[in-house]
């Protein structure tokens, strides 16, 4: 494998020189990265001093990936898929009942844990697939608008109830549902709860496409499959030079929500709430 990646990227370093414009340090540096990433793993390296130019902007290429892992790295695309009927059926608020370290603690490890969830989808160097199976409730909704593809089942729907539960958007919502939509729109489903059919959430641009349940798996495999065969540097570095404007706003829109959503824990309404969620859910 290790041998084939090195073959790949000199493929690919020969193919920058045949361009006919110079595609840019930035671009060769991603390259450097993703190679760096695939071979050896996430950066574990000293940092060379400042005044070693080029070998600095090399290391923070390469420390820029993250904990991305290699297998990631060598992966065309990623896919997330929901199993059962359901894609995600949000947050266990179970996770909210006070354990040890108390409200602040709680919410403090929440945060931490939040951003870097979040951070982790806005840095991701491959095109992100969502195959939305069924019903998709909080976090797996939001994070929707950092994906390149997604695809839903004519059975999906799409669920943010956060006012309800006393809590804030998350997932950069507050910034691409607004993108995608329109204020308006967003605020029904971020702020009134909306919750939204897949031929809604595809009139909204939320969703690429809507598929009949009975040919969905084969509709969007069909699809995977042939996706899975196109070059991948090609699609790494087309995504990320699409997503490159944006990547530094959503980094601070993340921190902004996660700032938000922390206050929202420790306050009396959030947990007033979600006392009543759970009496609501207990009459059931």
């Amino acid at each position: 494998m290790k041998g084939a990646t090195v073959q790949q990227f000199e493929t690919a370093k020969n193919k920058l020189s045949t361009l006919q414009n110079d595609p840019g340090n930035r671009v060769k540096l991603q390259i450097y990265a993703l190679f760096k990433q695939a071979t050896q793993g996430p950066c574990t390296t000293s940092s060379p001093g400042m005044l070693d130019f080029v070998n600095r902007a090399k290391w923070d290429a390469w420390k820029a990936l993250g904990s991305i892992s290699q297998v990631q790295v060598l992966t065309q695309a990623q896919m997330s898929a929901g199993a059962g009927d359901f894609y995600c059926s949000g947050n266990d608020l179970n996770n909210f009942v006070l354990g040890d370290g108390g409200v602040e603690e709680k919410a403090r490890q929440g945060a931490e844990l939040l951003r870097k969830y979040v951070r982790a989808y806005i840095g991701f160097p491959k095109p992100l697939v969502a195959v939305v199976n069924g019903p998709a409730v909080g976090i797996s909704v939001t994070l929707l608008g950092l994906f390149d593809l997604v695809y839903a089942s004519e059975r999906a729907t799409f669920h943010t109830p956060f006012s309800q539960l006393g809590q804030s958007p998350e997932g950069c919502s507050s910034y691409t549902f607004p993108s995608l939509m329109g204020p308006a729109k967003a605020s029904e489903m971020l702020l009134f709860n909306k919750k939204v059919t897949a031929a809604q959430a595809c009139e909204l641009r939320l969703v690429t496409e809507v598929f009949p349940e009975s040919s969905f798996q084969t509709e969007v495999w069909t699809r995977l499959k042939a996706y899975a065969k196109l070059p991948p540097n090609s699609l790494a570095l087309s995504r990320q030079l699409i997503r490159s404007v944006e990547k530094q706003r959503l980094y601070d829109v993340n921190d902004l929500e996660v700032e938000c959503l922390r206050g929202r824990w420790v306050s009396d309404e959030c947990a007033a709430a979600i006392m009543s969620f759970f009496q609501a859910k207990a009459k059931l």
